[in-house]
């Protein structure tokens, strides 16, 4: 996947709108799209880039989509719930909050359950995540048109010590949100799970309520936790793995054009977000490790104990995701080792 057009096709529509003069024409249709994001992070950037003019381009001009940022009128979850009320007609969200609806991408937060970003990204524009989206739609009322991730992969930042391997992590208070399969996957490397909301997290690791967080680098940068943890392990593990999406009802009332453009239209915004989240997250990753005091990436015996620990995470999980599927994706990208210790735990 050339995500290098992506970028450039980003770039093209950004420039073509700005050179657009003249009176603008009102549209028919208006498109209220719900986000937690905003234009500094990669999906942001996405929308703003291609999906607004690609929308505009492919309707010509009949159909617009309005951005309402950074949880101005929704959060993740009220968003789906507007949907379905007709309040909102698109939204975003992490795969994660995506579960009060169904635990369809549930499989998509599986620690390690992707070897890393390339492999992640051809997964979810190809038979995985095609598999999911029909999915969604027998699951929940919602069409979801695409996932990916918005940060790329956790790391562990903490402000103790130097952690390489799991023992080294023993007794330091991690924060970690409500999803129980982070909860048990930093239990299981021997952290303590600290639930903490995000909001107050640079404040509790001045304080020390927490110790830590296993957050996407780039959002760690964005919120300078970096200055107040200064030690950096980069093991992967969970995808920060996110969708948009629209109810399917409201989807069907479109006329036909209109569901031929926004479909077209996010067929380019997706592959699109993925490369600019390419971009962001090295940039963000780039910010920390000159920024702290280490910045380690274990060799491969450590990078094996951290995998090892993800089994409890999958094993907790078992019945949220399917596991023929999860197999199949695990031996496409030659992870037969723990395939293997999954299966002896009878987490598959």
């Amino acid at each position: 996947m050339n995500f290098g057009k992506y970028l450039r096709i980003a770039s093209t529509a950004a420039i073509a709108t700005a050179l657009i003069g003249g009176p603008a024409l009102a549209a028919e249709i208006t498109l209220k799209l719900g986000t937690v994001a905003n234009p500094k992070v990669s999906l942001g950037q996405a929308i703003v880039e291609v999906l607004i003019p690609k929308v505009k381009e492919y309707s010509g001009g009949r159909m617009e989509v309005v951005p309402h940022w950074s949880g101005s009128i929704c959060g993740e979850q009220k968003c789906g719930e507007q949907a379905m009320q007709g309040l909102v007609d698109i939204a975003t969200s992490s795969t994660a909050n995506f579960g009060n609806f169904a635990a369809t991408y549930a499989i998509t937060d599986l620690p390690f359950i992707f070897k890393d970003d390339e492999n992640a990204n051809k997964l979810a524009l190809g038979w995985f995540g095609k598999a999911l989206h029909a999915q969604a739609l027998k699951e929940t009322p919602f069409r979801v048109f695409g996932v990916f991730s918005v940060g790329g992969f956790r790391a562990l930042g903490n402000s103790i010590r130097p952690v390489k391997e799991p023992k080294d992590l023993k007794g330091i208070k991690i924060r970690v949100t409500k999803s129980p399969v982070e909860f048990t996957l930093i239990k299981a490397w021997g952290g303590v799970p600290i639930p903490y909301d995000w909001t107050q997290l640079y404040q509790g690791l001045q304080t020390g309520v927490v110790n830590g967080q296993y957050v996407q680098q780039p959002w760690q940068d964005l919120a300078k936790l970096h200055e107040v943890a200064k030690h950096y392990t980069i093991m992967g593990g969970a995808w920060g793995a996110n969708v948009v999406y629209m109810h399917e009802k409201r989807f069907q009332k479109l006329p036909e054009w209109a569901q031929e453009a926004l479909q077209k239209a996010m067929d380019d915004t997706i592959p699109a977000a993925i490369a600019l989240d390419g971009k962001w997250t090295a940039k963000g990753a780039a910010n920390i490790k000159k920024n702290v005091k280490t910045y380690y990436k274990p060799n491969a015996e450590e990078q094996a104990k951290w995998n090892a620990g993800a089994v409890q995470a999958w094993k907790g999980a078992k019945g949220t995701y399917d596991a023929k599927m999860a197999e199949r994706a695990l031996k496409e990208q030659g992870l037969t080792d723990l395939l293997a210790k999954l299966k002896a735990a009878k987490a598959l």
